[in-house]
């Protein structure tokens, strides 16, 4: 059984942790609510168009920046095209995900 020096140092050495740490959410969690919020958002209209998504300073990842450049519609370059992407699969059900693509949302919740 520990002494009442070891005791002492145990307490001291815990009390001097820093309590006002947050504990962050996991990168998995991360994704999985980005994904959710967009769906329920897409259940309420539209979602802009890669242009004026653009246009109003996000960027685009590699896929989005290819379907905006296509000639096609601007109805078609709306779509949530995350939903059909590996990096959205990786980030909802890995740790650390090897995602790199510049400008996805889930390469982010895997960086911080």
């Amino acid at each position: 059984m520990p002494g009442p020096d070891e005791d002492i140092e145990f307490l001291t050495t815990f009390s001097e942790v820093d309590q006002t740490a947050e504990e962050r959410a996991p990168a998995r969690l991360k994704s999985r609510i980005y994904s959710a919020l967009i769906a329920a958002e897409q259940e309420t209209g539209p979602l802009k168009s890669l242009q004026r998504t653009y246009s109003c300073g996000r960027g685009l990842c590699i896929f989005e920046r290819l379907v905006q450049i296509a000639p096609i519609g601007e109805t078609a370059k709306s779509p949530f095209f995350c939903r059909v992407c590996h990096a959205r699969i990786l980030g909802e059900n890995a740790d650390h995900a090897p995602i790199y693509w510049q400008n996805c949302p889930y390469a982010d919740f895997h960086r911080s």
